[in-house]
């Protein structure tokens, strides 16, 4: 059963978090009770807030945890996974080097927060960025089934401090303790699905490691709960094969959700913490009896800003800014607005065509005036895995392409543009599907642009990313191929010479 709970943004975490309903007979009402508050974020790619400050923001984040904490000492803050990559501020230079999600460990330093698992999203890092970012990291990893490869065998993903070297364990404790000095304490385990093989990560069977997690935990636990980035569908066979699991907070999904499977509450919250679940947690010593309360509360500009979280915010957002203002003169300015979400997801733009790929395709053979047959880009530069929706700035175009890259022309034959638009028709799941404009493919297999089957010896004229002419996604798509009659790489000066310029300008073109 799905249940969508939405807060009052006033005081909600005060009042609302407050109120639970016990039966008469309830055996928590009872002495030597401790109350838990845990604030569960996933799936957060972004420090600074969205959408012209209307939401997000892990500053307000850590304002609705401070302001918790301060009635209810025994509050938490959790990572249910991705958040080192994909995003627009990573893929900066700082002294010759990729920021490669350095803002997020700042931040959530910043915050405190309490523990995090890995995300699939986390390796997108190389080994050695990677490893940077846990050093960095003055918080504690968890995981049961994600290792490290390295020549000394498999071993756990460890944080090296100048005098110790602490390894990710396969589940964390925390102590807690009420007013009148009643003490407890629980668990929490982590896994990650494994659906980001690296030559550097080893990834363990996801049921039998939490099992095998949950099982360790209660031991030395009175409860324990899940930290997970799995599918929901994950989730749920994870609680039936944990029946005594009362509570899962998940991510991976983009979107608020809290369902239940037996007696486990499973809850992921919205990306980019457009919300965040608070779970009250009150356990009673004496009957050993568990009652959990899950509320979404939506992160809306209605809620305050930590000041000390802020200026680290603050930091990083000032040098994104400078470095968008070397490409266009007003990246926070309005270019368009999306009544319906425009799909950026990563699954989505690697397995189908969706109407952000269109547009981006369509926007690169605008900047050539139209005068070609069509316009093709990988799905895989797509890096945002969000959807948009509501007012688009120059910025937000950034974060969809934050790699860039130029737009080429390119002269080619008809058996060519078949072969290379069969190809990436094959490759759905991958980062070489191809987005296209202006091509269709018939019931017979055969492809058509403006309404005409592509003829093997006929030339075309298409605009294609330089990143496609590497190579890398298509193999046999170089400029050495001898089908390829000419290529042109525009001027600096000229709208193809950046994807994004190239998309900002066809978007400004609509509002005229």
């Amino acid at each position: 059963m799905r249940k969508f709970l939405l807060l009052a943004i006033a005081g909600c975490f005060f009042s609302s978090c407050e109120i639970l309903q016990f039966a008469p007979e309830d055996p928590i009402k009872g002495a030597g009770a401790v109350t838990l508050k845990f604030v569960q974020m996933n799936d957060v790619y972004e420090i600074a807030s969205l959408n012209g400050g209307e939401y997000g923001g892990l500053a307000r984040v850590a304002h609705i945890r401070d302001s918790i904490k301060e009635k209810f000492p025994n509050t938490y803050l959790f990572m249910a996974g991705d958040f080192l990559n994909p995003s627009l501020l990573g893929t900066l230079k700082v002294d010759g080097e990729r920021i490669n999600g350095k803002q997020m460990i700042e931040v959530l330093n910043a915050m405190q927060i309490d523990l995090v698992t890995f995300g699939n999203h986390e390796f997108d890092l190389s080994e050695k960025e990677l490893q940077n970012r846990l050093n960095e990291s003055n918080f504690t990893w968890t995981t049961a089934n994600v290792r490290h490869v390295t020549e000394k065998g498999i071993l756990p993903f460890s944080t090296k401090w100048d005098y110790s070297n602490v390894p990710t364990s396969d589940f964390s404790t925390f102590n807690a303790i009420d007013a009148d000095g009643n003490k407890m304490k629980f668990g929490v385990f982590g896994v990650t699905l494994p659906s980001n093989p690296k030559d550097y990560v080893y990834y363990g069977d996801i049921y039998e490691n939490a099992k095998r997690a949950y099982d360790l935990a209660i031991q030395k636990s009175d409860f324990v709960v899940g930290l997970t980035h799995v599918a929901v569908e994950e989730d749920m066979e994870i609680a039936r094969q944990n029946r005594s699991l009362p509570l899962i907070m998940g991510g991976h999904e983009h979107y608020n959700m809290l369902e239940k499977e037996g007696r486990t509450i499973i809850a992921k919250a919205d990306a980019n913490a457009k919300s965040i679940y608070v779970h009250t947690l009150i356990y009673n010593l004496r009957t050993k009896y568990l009652h959990i309360n899950s509320e979404l509360m939506m992160v809306t500009d209605k809620i305050a800003s930590s000041a000390k979280v802020e200026r680290v915010v603050n930091k990083w957002t000032e040098l994104l800014d400078q470095k968008l203002k070397e490409v266009v003169e007003n990246p926070n300015e309005v270019i368009y607005h999306a009544s319906t979400p425009l799909d950026g997801t990563d699954k989505a733009n690697r397995s189908k065509q969706t109407n952000l790929g269109e547009i981006i395709a369509r926007s690169m053979a605008y900047s050539y005036n139209d005068k070609i047959d069509g316009a093709i880009v990988n799905g895989g530069s797509i890096r945002i895995d969000d959807r948009l929706v509501g007012d688009i700035t120059s910025t937000d175009i950034f974060r969809v392409l934050p790699f860039g890259g130029t737009v080429l022309r390119m002269d080619l034959k008809g058996r060519l543009l078949t072969e290379i638009l069969n190809y990436g028709n094959n490759q759905s799941g991958t980062g070489a599907y191809l987005q296209r404009f202006n091509f269709s493919q018939d019931s017979d297999g055969s492809w058509s642009t403006n309404g005409n089957i592509i003829l093997d010896n006929r030339k075309y004229s298409i605009a294609i990313s330089d990143f496609l002419l590497k190579g890398l996604d298509i193999p046999f798509l170089t400029p050495e191929n001898k089908d390829i009659i000419k290529i042109y790489t525009p001027k600096e000066s000229e709208t193809a010479s950046d994807i994004r310029k190239a998309i900002i300008f066809y978007l400004n073109s609509l509002k005229k």
